[in-house]
């Protein structure tokens, strides 16, 4: 019978929680202080998503050996390049860092050396890899979560937000140094630098050209016509959320735009038994939804937007077998490969090899498979160094094979 492992709970910041820093005379000393800390340096930011327009950050934690733990209010201290400037030759842990980084570089902070947490996790085959998971998973330490979704726009924070915060980056550096052994004991150390490289070096996304066309539900809206009412429907809520510093959701659900389009309602009195706009935000706003509906109702039929949109990438994997039954056979033998790889070094498909890539490969295949042309084309997509050095030749294999039955 095995010994149930004893998991302490962490309650309490080894220094207590720290003052926020919400000055310039504050910002100063913290980031003298950190500059002359040693090692790595563990980072979070808390957003307000759900409430706020935009995903900028609300609060910054670090935490470093020497200096202790910051909590930094970037809505007072906007600019945070000293600090990066001070930290440009130190090695910066976060948790899932594609979330944080985009918010972190919006006030200046841009690290040069990155440890993903997260990333590591699911490199070495953790099946859940949240930040509390992985503490009390490797470190025998139990995190308290019940912050994460808060309105970090709150001001002033309460106390046990702050060190519910503060412990977020308490052992935060203790972990990345046991996933460091783990990654080198288990010969994927430098896969992941590799990882950490590509994550720090993605760009932003550039902006979607329709925006409008992400409205959840939207799959039930048929005609043209309708779809002119979700637009100006989504534009007008978009505008007024952001003059109002509200995430679009609260401002109007999206369930109300796409209910809104399917029935087409003419005068206020329709829209208003729509239940979908029985919210007070909806209701303050009904003059200015009735207008948009209006607006998309007399569009000449010119103006009206097209069911869809092409990508530039494959059509949708469900409709490969009709469009193209080689390309649906090619894709399945490709996951086949990928899922077997993944299977054998203990890591999720998606990260032994990026699920766009497989599609790209596998719908435009280079004219000659050969190990050369699969590894070019994948290269082309992104594709890492490790995960061509694991899948590229398999993946010809498979492909040729397939080929030669043709």
């Amino acid at each position: 019978m095995t010994e149930e492992r004893t998991v302490v709970p962490l309650l309490e910041p080894r220094e207590g929680i720290p003052p926020v820093v919400a000055d310039a005379a504050s910002l100063a000393r913290a980031v003298a202080a950190f500059g002359a800390g040693s090692g790595p340096v563990a980072v979070d930011a808390e957003r307000a998503s759900g409430y706020r327009y935009g995903n900028r950050a609300y609060l910054v934690q670090l935490r470093r050996a020497g200096a202790g733990t910051a909590l930094i209010d970037p809505v007072a201290c906007p600019d945070l390049s000293e600090l990066d400037t001070a930290l440009a030759g130190a090695e910066v842990v976060l948790h899932a860092a594609s979330q944080d980084l985009p918010c972190l570089m919006e006030i200046g902070f841009r690290p040069r050396r990155m440890f993903d947490t997260e990333l590591a996790g699911r490199l070495l085959g953790y099946e859940r890899v949240g930040l509390g998971t992985m503490v009390e998973t490797v470190l025998g330490l139990r995190l308290e979560k019940g912050h994460s979704a808060a309105d970090w726009s709150t001001r002033p924070l309460p106390e046990d937000w702050l060190r519910y915060a503060a412990l977020d980056v308490e052992v935060l550096v203790e972990l990345r140094d046991a996933l460091h052994e783990e990654l080198a004991g288990s010969g994927k150390l430098g896969w992941a630098r590799e990882e950490f490289a590509a994550v720090l070096g993605t760009p932003p996304p550039a902006p979607r050209s329709d925006p409008w066309r992400r409205t959840s539900g939207i799959h039930k809206v048929r005609s043209v016509r309708a779809l002119a009412i979700v637009r100006e429907l989504w534009t007008m809520r978009d505008r007024i959320a952001r003059e109002n510093d509200l995430a679009p959701g609260r401002v109007l659900p999206d369930a109300a735009i796409v209910s809104a389009a399917l029935e087409g309602p003419r005068t206020k009195k329709a829209l208003t038994e729509i239940s979908a706009f029985t919210g007070r935000s909806a209701r303050r706003y009904m003059n200015d939804w009735l207008a948009a509906v209006t607006r998309a109702r007399a569009l000449p039929d010119g103006q009206l937007p097209q069911p869809s949109t092409p990508g530039d990438g494959p059509p949708p994997v469900n409709r490969w077998p009709d469009r193209d039954p080689a390309a649906a056979k090619r894709l399945a033998a490709a996951r086949a490969v990928v899922s077997a790889l993944a299977d054998e070094h203990h890591m999720p498909t998606e990260n032994l090899l990026q699920p766009d890539a497989v599609r790209r490969l596998t719908w435009e295949p280079p004219e000659e498979i050969t190990e050369e042309s699969v590894t070019a084309r994948l290269r082309g997509l992104g594709v890492r160094e490790w995960q061509l050095g694991l899948a590229a030749r398999p993946l010809a294999v498979a492909l040729a094979r397939l080929e030669s039955r043709d």
